[in-house]
């Protein structure tokens, strides 16, 4: 009979020995801006309470420069909106990025990026494959004087459609040479060569920087991960676990803090590639 050490993932393990560290620090040098992915679970929490303004209020404690938020919008029959945006934006600064397709939709298949003080250049909308709908936006702005592009996905639940989708994305954004951050619900706690994420190797990483973030009151599997091209303008990724993230959402936050000053200079060349 095999021991439960010898047919569970480390990372997993870890989390049920309660030994799952909340915060990893990756490099040295001073961050200077923080960015975060959230899955929100349509606003509902884990005592089956509707409740945006919840949310709306784990967002606020993020104190991040840039969000992105999965599930974003109630797909039963039409989708329609959940957040409200403009008070969100009154307490925060962050508004959406990018033009929404109606106002009653927000964010392109529950995806949905905010940003506070970013200058959007395109915005581009991606159809990930896979038997579920599936989105990504890609995003290219600048924050904080620094061209960057942004990534905000969330992944499907079968193994085969994830590989499948980070395929889609390595292949959307070859062409552009520009500091890139890829962020969301990537529906994969597995590492090494287990993981269905190994197509964005070398691209991105750190593929294996993982923490646990899902069910939130009980964080067992990293499901929501944040990387970036370079991985060194990650200085630190950590879960955010406040009591009201732990009943807002069965996701916990995650967020990264950024050293822009590893990609300021020189400046990106970029090749557009949207029409």
């Amino acid at each position: 009979m095999h021991s439960r050490s010898q047919n569970l993932p480390r990372s997993l393990l870890n989390a049920l020995r309660k030994e799952a560290p909340r915060q990893l620090r990756l490099h040295d040098g001073e961050p200077c801006t923080t960015i975060a992915s959230y899955n929100v679970h349509k606003c509902v929490g884990t005592d089956g309470r509707f409740d945006p303004g919840r949310v709306a209020d784990v967002v606020c404690e993020l104190d991040a420069d840039l969000v992105a938020l999965q599930e974003a919008d109630l797909r039963v029959g039409s989708a329609h909106s959940l957040l409200d945006l403009a008070a969100l934006q009154r307490a925060t600064g962050l508004s959406p990025v990018h033009a929404l397709e109606s106002n009653q939709t927000q964010g392109w298949r529950g995806n949905l990026i905010l940003a506070r003080h970013g200058v959007v250049h395109s915005v581009k909308r991606v159809k990930l494959p896979g038997l579920e709908p599936r989105g990504a936006l890609i995003v290219d702005l600048e924050l904080k004087r620094v061209p960057l592009r942004i990534i905000a996905a969330h992944f499907g639940l079968l193994r085969r459609s994830r590989s499948q989708q980070a395929s889609a994305l390595v292949e959307a954004t070859h062409s552009v040479i520009r500091p890139t951050i890829l962020l969301g619900d990537l529906n994969e706690w597995r590492v090494n060569t287990r993981s269905s994420l190994l197509e964005l190797m070398p691209h991105f990483g750190p593929i294996n920087a993982v923490l646990p973030s899902f069910p939130s009151r009980y964080p067992l599997l990293a499901l929501d991960r944040i990387l970036a091209r370079p991985q060194e303008m990650i200085s630190s990724i950590e879960v955010h676990q406040s009591p009201l993230a732990r009943v807002a959402s069965d996701h916990l936050p995650i967020k990264a803090r950024l050293n822009l000053d590893k990609v300021r200079q020189p400046q990106a060349q970029v090749q557009p590639d949207f029409a």
